[in-house]
């Protein structure tokens, strides 16, 4: 018997998916980038997660309809920057559409001029190595060139639409 072709149809609603996702609790980035005109862009992410130790390499995804596409697709560089359990906030500006993400926030400039906000519990320098389209995001492959690490700090955490902070058990 031949393996189907392609996958079947799915058998439940975008909103199902959407809540079924959201059981899986993740960390939270700010994924940045500064334009070739030099404008700092930046965005709230949760796709973030690890592909390969050596070389070392890095994914998180993107919505084909972001405004940012362009840039984070042309550029060569960008930052994955992990929240810290105060950065509360910060998550929650980079995250609405029209807000004025960048007044008072405070970071130094990375590789490509990347932005590297203070008080991440982590950052990680990409070289925007490769992209791939797959349904309505983009998959983009970076290659860590450097990152850093806050000792003690306190990941910020998501799941289920709701930011938490981590509780050893």
């Amino acid at each position: 018997m031949n393996p189907p072709q392609q996958a079947r149809p799915p058998s439940f609603s975008a909103h199902e998916f959407r809540v079924a996702l959201g059981m899986f609790a993740t960390g939270v980035t700010i994924v940045t980038a500064r334009s070739a005109e030099g404008q700092v862009i930046g965005l709230t992410a949760n796709s973030f997660n690890s592909v390969s130790l050596s070389p070392p390499l890095v994914l998180w995804s993107l919505s084909q309809a972001a405004a940012s596409l362009s840039v984070f697709s042309a550029g060569s560089h960008y930052a994955i920057n992990v929240l810290a359990s105060d950065q509360k906030a910060l998550a929650e500006r980079f995250a609405s559409k029209g807000a004025d993400r960048w007044t008072g926030v405070a970071f130094d400039e990375g590789a490509g001029g990347a932005p590297l906000l203070h008080g991440a519990a982590a950052t990680f320098e990409c070289f925007n190595r490769s992209r791939y389209q797959e349904g309505d995001h983009v998959i983009f492959v970076g290659e860590v060139e450097r990152c850093t690490h806050r000792h003690g700090a306190s990941p910020l955490l998501f799941h289920g639409g709701r930011y938490y902070t981590e509780h050893p058990l």
